[in-house]
């Protein structure tokens, strides 16, 4: 690659958009990126939540992008902060940067400061401890803090049997359970994504009603946002959705992703009509195993720390917070 480091601020939905051919080119460069760093998320995020100002900046080396800061500024209480596409709904937020040009970070850094309207902070959220986004050096006249943000466990399938006995003999206690209903897991391809939504609003809005609360999904900007991405994360061949049956009903949803050796475990919803079967432990169990023989080596709960998750043998990994702050 030859040609001088120039960036470039995307100010509008339609540059933005067009980003998204070199954008997935440059997101499969990167060995940390996850799902939620590519355009098949992102993009539908903006066009569902709108927040703030966009001012994206993408870097180019001859021509080609090798580095890109997915940011919008909101003016508020806090101050006129440059804050992450995808903020609230995503687990893991970073920048993206080509991994065989150490340069382009210290040059993301100066092009944000000089580039993007005038700012008070620039917030690096939720990285996770691969992230990219902690090679960037602190803009100049920039003070940073670091601080620890979220809990997201993560099971390790690094042996045949991973899981712990307690949890397995509860798996097989529930698969006995539901095959003798005629339970069936059954995978959800491309075409079936329409009605997969269908069944996970549903499923979802009921396991949350138990407990006298609506859940993610009946926010309609959330909703919208999902409709949006699901279909362009499954063309992708990023998800990994799940539904099981029960006597030729569906009472459960599993909504997983899957990148390189990382599997993502990322919304659920299931009958609680049908607790007795554990529609919830059938399905991530499902996941879990087909995650492994599909040679990942994670399995990441994401953020939040319910007890079930340290049930399957997970463990706390932390997400953390670059806060870069202008002197003054």
């Amino acid at each position: 690659m030859s040609g001088a480091l120039a960036a470039a601020l995307v100010e509008d939905e339609e540059g933005l958009e067009a980003l998204a051919p070199e954008w997935w080119e440059l997101w499969r460069r990167c060995p940390a990126a996850t799902p939620f760093q590519s355009p098949a998320w992102l993009l539908p995020w903006w066009r569902a939540f709108r927040p703030g100002r966009l001012s994206t900046i993408a870097l180019r080396a001859g021509g080609r992008l090798v580095a890109l800061a997915p940011v919008y500024l909101e003016e508020g209480a806090l101050g006129r902060r440059l804050l992450p596409i995808g903020i609230g709904i995503t687990d893991y937020l970073d920048v993206l940067l080509d991994p065989t040009l150490p340069e382009a970070a210290p040059m993301l850094s100066r092009s944000v400061r000089e580039y993007a309207p005038d700012w008070d902070s620039w917030e690096l959220e939720e990285l996770m401890p691969a992230a990219a986004g902690f090679a960037i050096p602190a803009p100049v006249d920039s003070c940073e803090e670091l601080i620890r943000q979220s809990a997201c466990p993560v099971l390790e399938l690094t042996d045949e049997v991973p899981v712990p006995a307690r949890k397995r003999r509860k798996l097989r206690m529930a698969e006995n359970r539901s095959a003798r209903r005629g339970g069936q897991v059954t995978p959800v391809g491309q075409g079936g994504v329409p009605s997969f939504i269908d069944h996970l609003v549903r499923l979802h809005g009921a396991r949350w009603a138990t407990r006298g609360e609506d859940g993610v999904l009946a926010d309609d900007p959330v909703l919208r946002f999902h409709e949006r991405a699901l279909p362009l994360l499954a063309e992708a061949g990023l998800t990994r959705l799940w539904i099981l049956s029960i006597e030729g009903q569906v009472v459960g949803a599993y909504y997983g992703l899957h990148h390189g050796q990382r599997a993502y475990a990322y919304l659920g919803g299931f009958d609680p009509g049908f607790s007795f079967e554990s529609p919830g432990t059938l399905l991530v169990g499902h996941a879990i195993e087909a995650a492994r023989q599909e040679g990942a080596s994670e399995f990441h709960f994401l953020r939040g720390q319910e007890a079930y998750k340290y049930e399957w043998g997970a463990a706390d990994r932390w997400n953390r917070r670059r806060s870069f702050r202008r002197h003054g």
